[in-house]
């Protein structure tokens, strides 16, 4: 039968290699016509080493014979040619001359040409050509599944764009409801992202939730859930197998960040309420510690009410702390810089076509732009929290301290398909009102702060933050920092 492949690969030796190609010669007669007692090319007794190398100066045998282009050659079962044998053509390279050259076998033609089907672009009408082919010749063609090559060809479109926030959502899937948003959901309580290598990372457990009760840490990397692995599958799949009834439990295969150690987390699933302001120093401290967990409908007027509240019971400054803080609705992040800006740009995003749209600060009846205040953020400062500080940032509004961000700053939109699935497609990125790059790129603090223990580099972040912002007020009359009522 022809040989399909590279006898270099083989490590078969020239005169093994010359053998094969006068076995090959022998089944035809001198004269180039076929001949019905010619030997089948596997029944020649040929010895070859996979040891030995191959080599111009090894010894040879005789040249073969010419060969013609093309050779019908007769092709037998194994019971003896007992059964009916069948003619596979071969055809051998007009300019076959180096020992090392694979016998390829013929190419043949379609009897008609393939026609596109209306619609299919000109790009893919190759991807419709194979498709074709293996429908109508491939030996395991009765067993295809039209779904599983619709869903690998698809999933092979979006690996071939190193997108991780561009992906394919299962018609089981799709219907998942984005409670998240509004209200509660059931489930373990993290906030999640797929990373640049496709891997689900928390970004954060929500606090107290019973994902951070049960031991999951900002920057753990779920693998497998429920004995499941997760590789290769979209965001929104994940999060729909680690999600579930409240009372049931999820086993989670989890590898801690900077361990090398894979560790087994069971976590019972619960109610998880959503708070996305969290007030962590006590009233009227002279300096208030406001953490903000997301960016949900309500998270301006609850920033807002809990500033007021801090302002009128004796704070001079807030510490805005967005560690941890995985981003939220867009609208959301434009109506909390706003708060704290007299007017100007917040963000600029920028889609496949070059068009440029502008968020800019919205007029709001709080005036909260003279407050001192200083922003914390880390790695896992992400999507939304990374347009507050990039906003602040280039408007010298407030000190940026802590670690590089998270690098999430693209617009998602989500398209349904005709399958019942759906595609969420990275639409366009966003820029920082002086032209920074959010996506992978992240975006610096003004004063690092880093420590090898977690714990311990959260306490000296806030220490320098508290440090900072009491020397701002040092040098600032404190009655004309009060908000206006």
């Amino acid at each position: 039968m022809p040989y399909s492949f590279s006898f270099r690969r083989l490590g078969i030796s020239a005169i093994g290699v010359a053998l094969l190609a006068s076995a090959a010669a022998a089944c035809q007669m001198d004269t180039g016509s076929e001949t019905e007692n010619a030997t089948p090319l596997e029944a020649t007794s040929v010895t070859v080493s996979e040891s030995a190398p191959t080599s111009a100066a090894s010894p040879q045998t005789s040249p073969p014979a010419p060969m013609p282009s093309s050779t019908p050659e007769p092709y037998a079962s194994n019971d003896g040619g007992a059964s009916a044998a069948q003619d596979m053509p071969t055809k051998v390279p007009r300019d076959f001359s180096g020992l090392d050259a694979p016998l390829f076998p013929a190419v043949i033609p379609q009897d008609m040409p393939l026609e596109v089907p209306e619609g299919v672009p000109e790009e893919l009408a190759i991807v419709w050509q194979v498709w074709s082919m293996l429908a109508d010749e491939h030996v395991d063609r009765g067993t295809f599944d039209p779904e599983v090559f619709t869903e690998a060809s698809i999933r092979g479109m979006l690996m071939a764009l190193d997108d991780p926030h561009t992906n394919y959502v299962r018609p089981d899937v799709f219907g998942m409801e984005s409670e998240d948003i509004r209200g509660r959901f059931e489930g373990i309580g993290a906030h999640v992202s797929m990373n640049a290598d496709g891997r689900l990372v928390v970004v954060a457990p929500i606090a107290n939730s019973p994902a951070e009760r049960a031991g999951i840490r900002p920057g753990d990397t779920i693998l497998e859930v429920d004995g499941e692995s997760i590789e290769g599958i979209s965001l929104i799949e994940a999060v729909s197998k680690i999600r579930g009834p409240r009372g049931s439990v999820v086993r989670l295969l989890v590898q801690h960040i900077g361990d090398v150690e894979r560790v087994v987390i069971e976590v019972e699933r619960g109610v998880i309420p959503l708070q996305s302001v969290v007030m962590r120093s006590d009233p009227g401290a002279r300096i208030a510690h406001i953490r903000l967990t997301n960016f949900y409908e309500d998270t301006a007027d609850r920033l807002t009410e809990t500033i007021r509240d801090t302002m009128a019971a004796g704070t001079e400054g807030i510490v805005l702390d967005l560690r941890d803080n995985p981003g939220g609705l867009l609208n959301s992040v434009v109506d909390v810089t706003s708060l704290f800006l007299e007017g100007g740009l917040i963000l600029y995003e920028l889609d496949g076509d070059g068009n440029r749209k502008d968020w800019i600060v919205r007029q709001n009846d709080d005036v909260l732009e003279q407050v001192p205040m200083v922003l914390l953020a880390n790695q896992f400062s992400a999507s939304a929290s990374e347009i507050l500080v990039g906003a602040l940032q280039d408007h010298d509004r407030a000190t940026v301290i802590g670690r590089k961000t998270f690098g999430k700053g693209s617009v998602s939109i989500l398209r349904q398909l005709d399958n019942g699935g759906g595609l969420f497609i990275t639409f366009a990125r966003w820029f920082t009102p002086d032209g920074r790059l959010i996506d992978r790129n992240g975006l610096e603090p003004d004063i690092e702060v880093q420590h090898g223990d977690a714990q311990e580099e959260d306490i000296r972040q806030l220490e320098r933050a508290i440090e900072t912002l009491e020397a701002e007020l040092e040098q600032s009359a404190p009655t004309a920092l009060r908000p206006v009522a």
